[in-house]
């Protein structure tokens, strides 16, 4: 296990847990960490059955492995830029791999921390800690397998350590999604911990790994009992940038294929309306902020702003076109509605622009957007049996033709 000092992660692990588990420097010579961008490969599988199935995870993962040359390698050959999954909570295997009972689903939370060996202990006690001021209380802990071999040395040797929370309240639902939200941000804040996701709705497993490491890494991704109804993979190649564990995507709502470009200009913007956010939903902001973190990537300073957007009290789809509004102003056969929709926020947010594509889930709800520039293209097909596929590119599954019922693009 590597230890990091704040001079050598080049950030304030208090205030960026992006930064904790990553060697990159501060900005130096030639090197602006401002002008990093990435082009990746995404994947989107859901089905229209209404049922889960391992049958959505495996699709994904074998999405993820046809993603290969979409992620970059480093110079060990081994160590990956970053792939991951977003699925729904799979409640009948953490009830066959977690010791204690579990309420029923929606009534309890869960996710994966990145945590450092030699502060692990000392850093779950202000966990729970945090989690009773907010009303929650810390149910127990899990040490997630995983199989370090599969990595390259880079990889090993900023690997965290990596266990599963359990976390209860006095709610459920949407209630106790926000309630979890609040812990998390807290705990980024105030601790310095990275969670991939904590959340009553979704499980996220990423890391430093490549597209054909992520399911040998977390054998919880093989067990027949991980199921669900949707998921989204993405596989990172970050030009001009470095690696870590924590930016890998999937994040808690999206991952995307591109860049924002104008992230800077929304993060500043942001950090302006920060002293006129309220929040009936969400209680004391004073305590969420910054609300994007510092040294965060442009795809996980987005996420951050879509879900502040999404648990104050819109709707996921809602919240996206106001982020990613179409090119409207021009757009003469626009219905008016729609074009009123877009003028009136306008004023309240500006566009962040890519080119990107995006997946987006909250856990009931999946769906995919492009940018109003539409640089990056996705493709789509449905299935007889109503499987849902959509990529940054054709060929991700095996799907035979004849039983494709629609297909398209973005």
């Amino acid at each position: 296990m590597s230890q990091f000092s704040e001079k050598s992660i080049g950030a304030d692990l208090t205030t960026s847990p992006f930064r904790r588990f990553s060697s990159a420097p501060l900005a130096q010579g030639l090197y602006d960490p401002a002008a990093e961008k990435d082009a990746c490969g995404l994947a989107m599988v859901a089905t229209l059955r209404g049922t889960p199935g391992h049958d959505i995870v495996e699709t994904a993962l074998n999405a993820l492995r046809n993603l290969e040359h979409r992620g970059a390698v480093g110079s060990d050959a081994g160590t990956g830029d970053g792939a991951g999954i977003l699925t729904q909570i799979p409640d009948r295997f953490l009830r066959s791999v977690f010791s204690q009972d579990l309420p029923s689903p929606g009534s309890y939370g869960t996710g994966l921390v990145f945590l450092e060996e030699s502060t692990a202990e000392k850093d779950k006690k202000s966990f729970a800690a945090l989690a009773i001021e907010e009303g929650l209380q810390v149910l127990g802990w899990r040490v997630v397998p995983v199989r370090p071999e599969v990595l390259g040395e880079q990889a090993r040797a900023a690997m965290p350590l990596i266990e599963q929370v359990f976390v209860l309240g006095n709610a459920s639902g949407l209630e106790l999604e926000r309630m979890l939200y609040r812990l998390r941000k807290r705990s980024e804040r105030e601790i310095g911990l990275y969670h991939p996701s904590l959340s009553m709705r979704t499980l996220v497993y990423k890391g430093m790994v490549t597209t054909l490491q992520l399911e040998p890494f977390y054998p919880d991704l093989s067990n027949e009992l991980f199921e669900s109804k949707l998921a989204l993979v993405h596989s990172r190649f970050s030009t001009n940038t470095f690696p870590s564990w924590p930016l890998a995507h999937p994040f808690r709502f999206i991952a995307h294929n591109g860049e924002i470009n104008t992230v800077k200009g929304n993060a500043n913007w942001m950090a302006a309306r920060e002293s006129q956010l309220r929040s009936d939903l969400l209680g004391n902001i004073e305590q969420l902020k910054p609300i994007v973190t510092p040294g965060a990537s442009d795809s996980a300073t987005f996420d951050e702003v879509l879900e502040l957007l999404v648990l104050g009290g819109r709707s996921l789809p809602h919240a996206m076109m106001m982020m990613i509004p179409g090119a409207w102003e021009k757009q003469q056969d626009l219905d008016p509605q729609v074009r009123a929709f877009f003028e009136y926020h306008s004023m309240l947010m500006e566009p962040w622009d890519g080119p990107a594509a995006v997946i987006f889930t909250d856990g009931d709800l999946v769906g995919a957007t492009l940018d109003r520039n539409g640089l990056r293209p996705g493709r789509f097909i449905v299935t007889e049996d109503g499987l849902v596929i959509l990529a940054s590119e054709i060929g991700v599954s095996s799907i035979t033709s004849d039983r494709i019922v629609r297909k398209g693009r973005l």
